[in-house]
């Protein structure tokens, strides 16, 4: 077997070079069909093997008896799942390659099985093999050791996720959207971590629930549960994390699960951590209601919309407390605030040891949405409620796909004394190291950086890139002031033309009509001031011939006068009231409350990086413009003196 060395990179790049006989007989969107299956399938049969003789002899001894054959071969295999066939891939044959295939796969136990029905393998093989490509390629993947001693779950799951990269970037695909970077994920990991060290070292072998509602290929949930791990070097007996996780897309849910089927807890190895990964929409479709996590991850695709799961959401919003999404609703063009809340409301209660989480999201939670919307509703419930720690803004240039600026929120139900009803927060934005380009990602957050990172954290000081704040901080009274009509009315034939198409004037006789035009005409192209209209028509209608006619001064039809020659004007005297007196220049609206407290203005929260860590930078000097503009024109001349002499 082939023993890899290297990066995760360079070992998908292995994989990748394997299928190299796929072109022309496949299109390159077909190609993930193709790899991700058969490398999850040597996965797990590299995992199985120094136990596949054992299985299948237990299979043999025991397939007939009384005795729970599941529970008795999950033992033998030393992994949740088994598989009690006589082939691998190697020993598969070319010929009724097809058939024995299909025997190998239907063989595995259920949980194992289920993950290749999310890929439809079982077309893909078909299809491979009239190519005539299915031994070459099952022959290229026996040839590739990818043992769990040779290969962690973390470099597996870097090797998975690379491959989706290039998938990604062959068909221009999203396929990258839902992946967080490493150095993210081990910000993200220590951050929610690292404070519960004293409680992790004071209980060994702690056993602690984790969650991610956006698992993907489950990256986050792989580094938790090392980092947890790691403590065993410090502890006689390290914590344990058992993972959950819900994904929407099928093909990156099933890469989870049978990463979670290759893990095992130390205190009960043959526990399936698979059952723990759940498949579907979490907004729409929580596969874990009702139950609540000690420490919550996740990275929430930025920016996606929320329309398909519109019912789903709106009827969770109406429950209100009783709900996940109760505080308000983002707009449906902007997911993100959905999954905030969704973790908030996840957190484990403080009665039984509290709740973390940290979430990724772009920077439109921080400020979007007026006083009383749905936005700042949600960021009120979170700040009133104490929920809000710690937020850091981070470089830009860090994911794969996009390079807006993106901030990391640390939730938390169990804040100690000293940072209750405050929030840290953290500029990060200088603290990056640059990398070969990887798309869009161009930086990382460094080991030192990320160290300096959780210091400022730990510190929960305020200097230069950290501040400590009060969330009344973020908090605002949005007031509504009124001011008078300023208005003046001009005599033009454009206010004549709207006048004569008003509907108060069409209901007038043609008499009344032309009695009024008569006593407008006169006054063409003279301006009046609001009040005129009223004084005009009652004079008019005093008049003898108004008498005779029986042309009255109504109230509609003064109101057809405004509206036809009136003109806004900040300049012009203001509106009176029917006592003939003045309106104030500007009054409060006392009927605008909030609709919580009752009191005036609606309450806003908004948080404002700029507003704490703006540092002035004083324009450059106009000499030194002019010097540098000077020395631009000396070059070009220079160059166009070269291209003359040519």
């Amino acid at each position: 077997m082939n023993d890899f060395t290297g990066s995760a990179a360079l070992q998908a790049d292995f994989i990748w070079k394997n299928a190299e006989d796929l072109w022309g007989d496949f299109k390159h969107t077909d190609f993930r069909k193709i790899i991700l299956p058969f490398t999850l399938l040597r996965r797990l049969e590299c995992a199985l093997e120094p136990t596949r003789e054992a299985v299948r002899d237990a299979y043999s001894l025991f397939k007939d008896s009384d005795i729970e054959l599941d529970t008795v071969l999950r033992s033998t295999a030393i992994y949740p799942f088994y598989n009690t066939s006589e082939y691998s891939l190697a020993t598969l044959g070319n010929s009724k390659t097809r058939r024995n295939l299909e025997d190998y796969l239907a063989l595995f136990s259920d949980n194992a099985r289920a993950i290749f029905e999310e890929f439809e393998f079982g077309n893909t093989v078909i299809r491979l093999e009239k190519a005539g490509l299915l031994y070459k390629i099952f022959q290229n993947f026996a040839k590739i050791d990818l043992h769990p001693d040779v290969l962690p779950d973390r470099v597996m799951s870097n090797i998975y996720e690379h491959l989706i990269r290039r998938f990604g970037a062959e068909v221009n695909e999203g396929a990258e959207d839902f992946m967080t970077p490493r150095d993210i994920v081990h910000l993200a990991t220590a951050l929610l971590l690292d404070p519960d060290d004293a409680q992790f070292e004071a209980s060994p072998g702690l056993i602690r629930t984790l969650y991610d509602p956006t698992c993907g290929t489950g990256g986050f949930l792989t580094d938790a549960m090392n980092h947890v791990a790691g403590y065993g070097s410090h502890y006689k007996i390290p914590p344990v994390l058992v993972p959950h996780g819900q994904e929407l897309e099928p093909e990156t849910h099933a890469v989870c699960v049978a990463g979670m089927l290759i893990r095992r807890l130390e205190f009960d190895p043959g526990r399936d951590l698979s059952k723990n990964i759940r498949q579907g929409s979490t907004l729409s479709n929580d596969q874990f209601a009702g139950e609540r996590f000690h420490y919550c991850l996740s990275n929430p695709p930025f920016g996606k919309k929320w329309e398909k799961d519109k019912k789903a959401v709106e009827d969770e919003h109406e429950k209100g407390e009783l709900g996940r999404l109760g505080p308000g609703l983002p707009k449906i063009s902007d997911s993100s605030m959905l999954f905030l809340m969704h973790l908030a409301s996840k957190l484990e209660l403080p009665a039984n040891g509290g709740g973390r989480a940290a979430i990724v999201l772009s920077g439109s939670p921080l400020f979007n949405g007026a006083a009383a919307s749905g936005e700042s509703e949600i960021r009120r419930w979170l700040l009133e409620n104490d929920l809000v720690e710690t937020i850091i803004a981070l470089p830009t240039d860090l994911f794969f796909r996009t390079n807006i600026a993106t901030y990391l929120w640390i939730l938390s139900n169990k804040k100690l004394e000293q940072r209750k009803e405050k929030v840290q927060l953290i500029n990060a934005t200088s603290l990056w190291t640059s990398i070969k380009n990887e798309g869009n990602k161009r930086r990382i957050v460094s080991d030192d950086q990320r160290c300096q990172i959780l210091d400022m954290y730990a510190a929960g000081e305020t200097d230069k890139l950290s501040k400590m704040l009060d969330y009344r901080t973020f908090g605002y009274r949005r007031i509504k002031v009124l001011r008078p009509l300023r208005m003046k009315l001009i005599l033009d034939q454009e206010g004549l033309d709207r006048l004569v198409s008003d509907s108060t004037w069409l209901k007038l006789s043609s008499a009344h009509q032309s009695f009024w035009l008569d006593a407008i005409k006169p006054l063409s192209g003279q301006t009046k001031d609001y009040n005129w209209a009223e004084t005009f028509a009652k004079d008019a209608a005093k008049s003898d011939k108004a008498k005779a006619l029986k042309v009255k001064a109504t109230k509609t039809l003064i109101t057809a006068l405004i509206t036809a020659f009136g003109h806004k004007d900040p300049e012009a005297e203001p509106v009176t009231d029917a006592n003939g007196e003045l309106v104030p220049d500007a009054y409060l609206d006392e009927s605008f409350t909030d609709a919580r407290d009752g009191l005036l203005g609606r309450v806003g929260y908004e948080i404002n990086f700029n507003r704490f860590f703006y540092q002035y930078e004083p324009p450059r000097k106009l000499h030194d413009i002019d010097d540098e503009l000077k020395q631009v024109e000396a070059e070009i001349a220079a160059l166009l003196a070269e291209v003359a002499s040519e």
